[in-house]
């Protein structure tokens, strides 16, 4: 069975800096593909970051050259960087591994980060 563990979120204001870590437990020898999501209150969740086993990275427009998405094989853990940070990022973010090929799917309980003006 996969859990997946986020830590990292917090308070920070508007320019500022915070890293997301996010350690996945169990069988992820299948998944290919980590993300980052998002969910501001009242909208819809977005995706943020994504990086796959190849190297390959994927951004939303808006976090752009200010976010960058890492992961470390050996500790089965994704990274999000986040610098310069705007009010508009507030959210919960998720992070979640997962496969392109299979059905296999698995979300972290979210952690929150808060940009103040």
């Amino acid at each position: 069975q996969v859990q997946l563990v986020e830590s990292g979120g917090g308070l920070v204001q508007a320019g500022g800096s915070l890293r997301l870590s996010c350690a996945a437990s169990g069988g992820i020898f299948s998944l290919n593909a980590m993300g980052w999501y998002r969910q501001a209150p009242g909208k819809q969740r977005e995706l943020v970051a994504t990086i796959f086993r190849n190297d390959s990275t994927n951004y939303a427009d808006s976090v752009k050259g200010r976010f960058t998405i890492s992961r470390d094989t050996a500790r089965n853990t994704v990274y999000l960087q986040m610098s310069t940070l705007k009010p508009e990022d507030t959210a919960v973010y998720y992070c979640r591994f997962y496969s392109t090929y299979t059905p296999r799917d698995y979300w972290g309980q979210g952690t929150q980060v808060t940009v103040s003006s």
